[in-house]
């Protein structure tokens, strides 16, 4: 797939067959959030996939959604803070921004692969800390829902116009 069409057909999906994703391509995802790049090289982070149904039900607690109650599988992205690159003039902490760009990565790698994700930052921390061992130092950033959606076609995106969100030399 060309990168013009990937990125127009990725969508956050809602609606998954109940299929769980094999390993190998579990793995294939992942590892285009791995090869993302981050700030300084520092790489800060981890990524849990939880496929197993008795773990996935107790993950599916952290989220009170309809729609997340029927996924077939999550990956949680770890950040740590500890580990990433600061801007020396303002200690600007590139951590989220680190783990954004991987998150991207995954979503297009699953895309491209035929599957679907939806990217979730409103979920109980707390909870996701009780289920998975946490280590020193790591904070649970996002949950990206990883399966074979329902919909192959993406819905019509509603996106600003170019006009509207670019300026050359000033605001």
């Amino acid at each position: 797939m060309h990168f013009k069409e990937l990125i127009r057909s990725r969508y956050s999906v809602r609606k998954y067959h109940e299929n769980k994703v094999n390993r190998t391509l579990l793995k294939e995802v992942v590892n285009a959030g791995r090869l993302a790049p981050s700030a300084a090289n520092r790489q800060p982070w981890k990524f849990v996939v939880v496929d197993e149904d008795d773990v996935l039900e107790k993950v599916k607690t952290a989220y009170s959604r309809d729609w997340f109650d029927k996924i077939p599988g999550v990956i949680i992205i770890y950040g740590n803070h500890e580990e990433s690159w600061k801007r020396s003039y303002d200690e600007k902490d590139h951590c989220d921004i680190d783990i954004a760009i991987a998150i991207d990565h995954m979503t297009l790698m699953a895309t491209e692969l035929g599957l679907g994700t939806c990217w979730v930052c409103h979920f109980n921390p707390e909870v996701i800390n009780g289920i998975i061992k946490n280590e020193e130092g790591l904070e649970p950033i996002a949950l990206l829902t990883i399966g074979y959606p329902q919909e192959i076609k993406a819905p019509e995106k509603v996106r600003k116009n170019i006009d509207e969100v670019l300026t050359f030399n000033s605001l």
